[in-house]
């Protein structure tokens, strides 16, 4: 069974989000945020990654990349698989830290990659952490707003976008990330499972995670197998009772009482 094809961007640029498994917290404390921007960093001096912002959320993380090897796959899951293993040896746990593949938004030209970054900046406020974006720590804002001081994110290029004088720059960048923006971009929510497709990408690797070797199939010949595959797409996916029906091939009505039953 394919993956969804992932789009890859012509100018190299992406909108990037890994999501935390089951939408768990990936940050306990300030020396997790830090351990994943020290990964970040590494990863950025042995590639040719380009780093433009980013915001670390309690169970999400956004990153704004350029690469222009093609090689963001493999990035990202170094970036990820380190971070997984500091994280479980740290809180002294076993399995996935992260919801399955990142997900990426190809960045095509200069003003979308301004409202991207304008986007993720914002999360904070929108999540009502904070109240402006250079209240939050774990962001690249204060970066751009004292860009001396930065050694991740790549400021002064975008604010060469803006303009030739840096302090002037640093202000329109101020002022463009205060306008209210309500276009839509890829956010946590687009991670949820809603297209039969991704459904069975998704159920592949569950049963590959929790029943290794076990084929689709074997769902049907197993009642407990059966029912607990239901409730995890229910749980969490957003796939109608109709298609995990039609995605295991049982009955409608199979569905809609284990569901009425745990409700």
């Amino acid at each position: 069974m394919g993956r969804v094809r992932r789009r890859y961007s012509a100018s190299g640029c992406y909108h990037i989000m890994l999501r935390g498994n089951e939408q768990k917290k990936i940050f306990l404390d300030d020396g997790d945020h830090q351990r994943f921007l020290d990964i970040l960093l590494k990863k950025k001096t042995e590639t040719q990654l380009l780093i433009y912002a980013y915001c670390l959320m309690d169970n999400h993380i956004h990153l704004v990349v350029r690469d222009d090897q093609n090689e963001i796959s493999t990035i990202m899951k170094g970036i990820a698989t380190s971070y997984a293993m500091f994280f479980n040896v740290k809180y002294n746990r076993v399995g996935h830290v992260f919801q399955g593949r990142f997900k990426s938004e190809p960045i095509e030209d200069e003003r979308y990659l301004m409202s991207v970054i304008r986007y993720i900046h914002n999360n904070p406020v929108k999540a009502k952490i904070v109240e402006k974006p250079n209240q939050y720590e774990w962001s690249s804002y204060r970066s751009y707003v004292n860009p001396e001081e930065t050694t991740i994110a790549e400021v002064r290029y975008i604010l060469g976008i803006i303009g030739r004088n840096l302090n002037e720059a640093i202000q329109e960048f101020k002022r463009f990330s205060n306008e209210l923006d309500e276009a839509k971009y890829m956010d946590e929510d687009d991670e949820m499972i809603k297209t039969l497709e991704d459904g069975r990408i998704y159920l592949e690797e569950y049963l590959a995670k929790k029943w290794p070797g076990t084929a689709r199939e074997a769902i049907h010949e197993d009642r407990v197998m059966r029912n607990e595959v239901i409730q995890e797409l229910r749980t969490n996916t957003d796939l109608s009772i109709r298609k995990i029906a039609e995605l295991l091939g049982v009955n409608r009505g199979v569905v809609e009482r284990l569901v009425s039953k745990s409700n």
